[in-house]
């Protein structure tokens, strides 16, 4: 019988469980059964795979790029969701603000999420100087709510659009899945509007290091990419894991957290 192949992921809502107890029974009828190991912070996981505890990480783009770092590039990328290809940030104000542009927070008051949040708080630094701002030309208020956790609570950056209703901030800058919760109506709607969305880049990714062979890894993947949204069995996983389908990762999509990370001195350990 072949030995499940174990996958970390961080505890980061409670619908964490649910969802890897599904992908467990999913793969338990597949020729590459797996079982899951949760953790508290992005930190530890990305220790416990370069140890050699997990086979697989299930790691943001942050976790990706320092695993990178801390393995000189050994580790590599499996898999990720269709949304982690098209990820983004979005900067926000309160409807009627009247910016327009990245330029129009020149003097202005910008808040921004947990500092290990890529969305957030690091990709938007690095949009700002992109653009011609720096540090010292706009006024950042940050809010360390979910820190280890990369973001993916989305506390801190509900936090960061409380700061701007409350005039404790002019603008916010968000992941476009909080965005798109506002727009959806889930989040108080009709409070805020978009000034300036980023170029698409890459976020989460399943990591794997060179001790896990491409003979047990191409049939897990194989078995991933086969989850189909039409399935009714695999919808209520893929749903609550926030995709349609399971694809190939796109490497280049981590170029602009890899400089970013690389300009602001973020440190490859935690």
């Amino acid at each position: 019988m072949t030995a499940p192949l174990v996958i970390g992921s961080v505890a980061y809502s409670p619908n964490v469980v649910p969802i890897w107890e599904g992908l467990r029974d999913y793969f338990a009828e597949t020729t590459t059964p797996i079982d899951f190991v949760l953790f508290s912070n992005y930190g530890r996981q990305v220790d416990a795979l370069i140890s050699g505890s997990l086979d697989l990480a299930w790691n943001t783009n942050l976790a990706w790029v320092r695993t990178v770092a801390q393995t000189d590039g050994a580790c590599r990328a499996l898999a990720s969701r269709d949304t982690d290809l098209i990820f983004k940030t979005v900067f926000v104000a309160r409807s009627g603000s009247g910016f327009t542009s990245l330029e129009s927070l020149r003097g202005r008051r910008l808040v921004l999420g947990s500092r290990d949040s890529a969305q957030a708080a690091i990709l938007p630094i690095h949009f700002l100087r992109e653009a011609g701002l720096s540090e010292g030309d706009v006024s950042l208020t940050r809010i360390d709510s979910d820190v280890g956790k990369h973001g993916d609570t989305g506390r801190s950056e509900l936090d960061a659009l409380r700061a701007v209703l409350d005039d404790r901030a002019d603008a916010a800058a968000i992941g476009v899945n909080t965005w798109q919760a506002i727009g959806r109506g889930e989040l108080l709607p009709g409070a805020f509007e978009s000034f300036w969305t980023s170029p698409e880049y890459s976020h989460c990714t399943f990591t794997a290091m060179p001790s896990l062979t491409v003979e047990r890894a191409d049939p897990w993947v194989a078995n991933l990419l086969a989850m189909d949204w039409t399935n009714p069995q695999h919808r209520p996983i893929m749903e609550m894991e926030g995709l349609q389908a399971w694809v190939p990762p796109r490497l280049e999509g981590y170029a602009s957290l890899v400089a970013a990370v690389s300009e602001q001195r973020i440190a490859p350990r935690w």
